[in-house]
């Protein structure tokens, strides 16, 4: 019996910008396999040294696309990742960009610890749609998408999106 065909996702954002929350949930109402890479490569010990300015760990790329490319090509995985440029473009059908409004995404950030240059550098990455950009230049136009992801409406609104864009993939690819 043939598996049926499942889609690619690829939830990327600013870090703080709800791409965990989100995937997870995701995960749970479509039964695709979520990664998420920050996770991955800590299993794995995928890292390339370590970055003292941000302390944290510089992920090895090759490693964690190596460690990716057979999963990815069976299908139906969301990946969760802030940056996006290191996928290759054919692993997915669809990527999110999630965006929060910046004073929210500073809230959310110092919560989780961050201060100084990283603080800094992750707000004016959100204000500069550095992320946005890098995804339209790393993938082909149309399969990028910008959702708003500030409130748990919000959230709501783009899990309905999601899931019926899977399941309009899915009937259309089986």
């Amino acid at each position: 019996m043939k598996m049926k065909k499942r889609p690619n996702i690829l939830l990327t954002g600013t870090p703080g910008v709800g791409k965990t929350t989100l995937g997870k949930e995701l995960a749970q109402q479509t039964g695709l396999t979520y990664v998420n890479i920050g996770d991955l490569a800590q299993e794995g010990q995928l890292y390339d040294g370590y970055d003292h300015e941000y302390q944290c760990p510089v992920l090895d790329e090759d490693k964690v696309v190596d460690e990716l490319e057979d999963r990815m090509t069976e299908g139906g995985v969301i990946v969760d990742y802030h940056g996006c440029d290191l996928f290759p473009e054919r692993w997915f059908h669809i990527v999110f960009v999630l965006r929060t409004d910046n004073t929210r995404l500073y809230s959310r950030l110092e919560s989780r610890g961050y201060s100084g240059k990283k603080l800094q550098d992750n707000v004016q990455c959100e204000i500069f749609q550095t992320i946005y950009e890098e995804a339209v230049d790393a993938y082909r136009e149309d399969i990028v998408h910008q959702l708003p992801s500030n409130t748990p409406e919000d959230l709501e609104r783009n899990l309905d999106q999601i899931l019926q864009w899977t399941q309009q993939w899915m009937k259309d690819h089986n």
